[in-house]
């Protein structure tokens, strides 16, 4: 599953990142295997994402949310 396909209030935890997809700001920011993601808020046309990843909350496009490889954990 990759963080494209979580759902509002889904926590996962990433899996895999594939770095020549990702840039190297959202990775600076938390964006590593190991971490764990929520998402918190869609915008309109579900793009971009707006999500908390171990305390950060960032938006991000939902192209690149595709390279990034998670497991879910729950449902809020």
């Amino acid at each position: 599953m990759t963080l494209a396909e979580l759902k509002r209030g889904q926590n996962a935890i990433i899996k895999d990142v594939s770095s020549k997809d990702i840039p190297l700001k959202l990775l600076e920011m938390g964006c590593l295997p190991g971490n764990t993601v929520t998402l918190l808020q869609l915008a309109p046309f579900a793009d971009p994402m707006y999500l908390n990843i171990n305390g950060t909350h960032l938006a991000i496009r939902k192209e690149t949310a595709s390279h990034i490889l998670i497991e879910t954990t729950s449902h809020e």
